[in-house]
Order: C-alpha cells, then sequence, then structure tokens
C-alpha cells in the first residue's frame, strides 16, 4: 500500500507540473500582445490589484509581459531541447550500432564537449552566428547532446543482446533495419524524458546569454530581456521588475524538472511497482 501511495503522489505531482506549464502557455498565447503597450500615465507602479506583478518605467504591465516572455523562452528552449535530444539519439544510436571505429570517434566527441562548460560553448558559437533565436537554439542543440548521448548509446549496447535482435542479425537484416525496427522504438521514453530534463538547462542558459545580451532581440518580451533591462532600476527600489520574472523563470524550471523525473520513475521498468 505504501509502494502504490507513492506512485500515485508521484502521478500526481506529474500532472500537477503539467497543468501549470499548459496554464502559462494557454496565459500567454491567448492574452493579446496589445496588453504589453506602453501607457506612461501608469509607468513605475508597485504591484496591485490591478497589476499584479506591476507596471515598468514605460507603463507596460509586467504580469503579462511575463507571461509573454516566459511563452518565448519555452518555445525557444523546447525547440532547442528537441534539436539536441535528436542529435544525441543519433549518435547513440550509430555509436552502438554501426562498429568499433564509429564508437570510438563518437565516444571521443562526446568526452570533448564534455570537457568543456556549457556555457561557455555556447556563448562562443551564439557569438559566431550573431545571436537571435537561430543563434540561441544552435548553440543549444550542439552543447546539450553529449550526456543524454551517452546514456542511449550504453541502453543499445545492452538491447543489442536480446534475443529477437539476434535473430534479426542472423536473418540477414542490415544494421539500419534492426536499429529502425527494433532499437529506435524502445528508445522513445528516453527521447520524452530526456526532452524533458535537457530543457530546463536550454531554457536557463537562453536566459543567461540574453541578459549578457548575446541571446534574443531586446525587442523580444524574453525573459532574459525583462531581467537585463530591470537591473539599472533595481536601485531606485523598483524590485518588482526583477522578482517576479525571476521567480516565475524558477518556476518553469522547476515544474519541467519535476516532469522530467517523474515520467522517468513511471516509465522505468525497474521501479514500476514502486
Amino acid at each position: 500500500m505504501i509502494r502504490l501511495n507513492r506512485r500515485r503522489r508521484t502521478a500526481a505531482m506529474t500532472m500537477l507540473a503539467a497543468a501549470l506549464l499548459v496554464s502559462i502557455l494557454l496565459g500567454g498565447l491567448l492574452t493579446s500582445s496589445e496588453s504589453i503597450n506602453s501607457h506612461l500615465e501608469i509607468r513605475n507602479q508597485a504591484p496591485s490589484w490591478d497589476h499584479p506583478f506591476g507596471t515598468d518605467w514605460l507603463g507596460r504591465d509586467m504580469f503579462i509581459r511575463t507571461l509573454k516572455g516566459l511563452v518565448l523562452s519555452i518555445g525557444v528552449g523546447m525547440t532547442a531541447a528537441a534539436a539536441s535530444v535528436i542529435i544525441a539519439m543519433a549518435l547513440g544510436l550509430a555509436a552502438a550500432t554501426m562498429g568499433k571505429a564509429v564508437d570510438r570517434a563518437i565516444s571521443w566527441l562526446i568526452d570533448l564537449f564534455l570537457s568543456v562548460p556549457h556555457l561557455v560553448t555556447l556563448i562562443l558559437i551564439a557569438f559566431v552566428l550573431g545571436g537571435g533565436a537561430k543563434g540561441v537554439i544552435i548553440g543549444i542543440a550542439l552543447t546539450h547532446w553529449p550526456s543524454l548521448s551517452r546514456v542511449i548509446r550504453a541502453e543499445v549496447m545492452q538491447l543489442r543482446s536480446a534475443d529477437y535482435v539476434q535473430l534479426s542479425r542472423h536473418l540477414g537484416k542490415s544494421r539500419w533495419w534492426i536499429a529502425t525496427r527494433h532499437l529506435l522504438p524502445h528508445l522513445t521514453p528516453q527521447f520524452v524524458v530526456g526532452l524533458l530534463l535537457i530543457f530546463p538547462h536550454a531554457i536557463l542558459h537562453e536566459a543567461a546569454i540574453t541578459f549578457l545580451g548575446m541571446g534574443l532581440s531586446p525587442h523580444q518580451p524574453a525573459i532574459g530581456v525583462i531581467l537585463s533591462e530591470s537591473m539599472r532600476y533595481l536601485s531606485t527600489g523598483m524590485w518588482w521588475l526583477a522578482f517576479f520574472p525571476g521567480i516565475c523563470l524558477l518556476l518553469i524550471v522547476r515544474a519541467f524538472d519535476v516532469l522530467g523525473s517523474n515520467l522517468q520513475a513511471l516509465l522505468d521498468p525497474h521501479k514500476a511497482h514502486e
């Protein structure tokens, strides 16, 4: 009974995190962009019932602006995380199925990327590509795949010894056929969980390089842009400009982290009865 309750609690936390993320996405998408237009007559107002997150120096509602920024950051982070997971899946499969030479080359590439801090490599790539959403997405995609690729390689190496894989090999099936028909379907849970676990790193790194001025455009309501602009007004007592967007960003990151960790526990066959 204790184990059953623990599993139910995990499922409940997963649904709660998913509901929070869906509500934020719907709130940001359904809110009109006109809500963040400038209204100088209400600028620099502290949080109130009319403006829960206050207003900024141009009279823009910070609650709506934060919602729009979260949706934008989630979109960029999810796209970059998906691209990174696809790279990890492809290289992990190739390392485990394409022979020792390919395995050694990919293992060396993984060690090379893991030896350099993500943020340093990401900043360099974003700078070379001129920043913007394209630079951020490509930079995150090229820097966040190594750890997941190593996990997928180990998973595929274990699956290769399965009876049905050995039978297909003896029947003369190609490596590509075995990889797409036998191995890839078993990696779907790894893809979903890997996407949800990479996303928190992706959105934080996106906000970080945008904060430094090498990410998204200052004209977009990204969280990194909001936090960067608010720094010059903190000394005047306008604490709400950075506090609420920062807290919301951490809540989003935590929600995705809980979602990924709980789904991993629910999909793991070794924990299926816990």
